[in-house]
């Protein structure tokens, strides 16, 4: 039993550990300090739901019919290049966004002036601007595509998870359960430990470097994609 736990908690953990699509999502968002715990476990319920498929076989299902994985790659494709243009114009068009923003309306509310009219008048603005920014529905959909229409997924977690735990035999759900940890260990620990690197990212121009980084890694992964790689 723990052998094959720990053997799919090392695979798991091997696989995820890279910088791709989804863990920058998931970096950006806990950075912004946005609905980190809802984007961490969205992921790894995701993870975890396609490591079983991948454990009860389904991935021979997948072979049997290689035009979806076809209609998923180039989905996907379509998804990482929108999102990585969207990501080029922030960073050529930033809208001044820093990290010690949520820090600075914190401070507003504890200060006396906050209790003036014109105090609370520019609270109610402020809150209206957050709440706008901060709608839960875009965050969950876009996690959702960013980990469901992204082909890579499914070949680390359905082919190869799948077919290792294949040689586990009668522990291959323990090698599953392993793979699962590795992937929740992961997405709560990059969401909620990305705060700590506000310091570097405390300045629009940090920003601006974050999202030209991403837009990158998301046109060269819609390149791949689209190519076939």
């Amino acid at each position: 039993m723990l052998p094959s736990l720990f053997a799919g908690l090392g695979l798991g953990l091997s696989l995820i550990v890279a910088i791709g699509a989804q863990n920058l999502f998931v970096l950006r968002q806990g950075l912004r300090r946005e609905h980190v715990f809802a984007v961490a476990l969205i992921c790894t319920v995701s993870d975890a739901a396609l490591i079983l498929l991948g454990v009860s076989g389904i991935g021979l299902v997948l072979h049997a019919v290689p035009w979806l994985v076809d209609v998923v790659r180039w989905a996907g494709a379509l998804f990482l290049l929108v999102y990585g243009l969207m990501a080029a114009r922030r960073a050529w068009r930033p809208a001044g966004e820093a990290l010690r923003v949520a820090d600075d309306e914190d401070a507003a509310e504890d200060s006396p002036s906050a209790t003036s009219p014109s105090a609370a008048s520019g609270s109610a603005r402020g809150a209206v601007a957050v709440a706008a920014r901060r709608t839960l529905a875009p965050v969950i959909l876009t996690c959702l595509a960013l980990t469901w229409l992204n082909p890579h997924v499914y070949l680390d977690t359905v082919f190869l998870l799948g077919s290792v735990a294949a040689t586990h035999g009668a522990d291959r759900w323990w090698f599953a359960a392993g793979a699962a940890t590795a992937s929740a260990l992961w997405f709560f620990g990059l969401a909620f430990g990305a705060r700590y690197l506000g310091r570097w990212l405390s300045t629009p121009r940090a920003w601006r470097i974050l999202d030209a980084l991403i837009a990158v890694v998301m046109i060269a992964l819609a390149v791949t994609l689209a190519l076939g790689a």
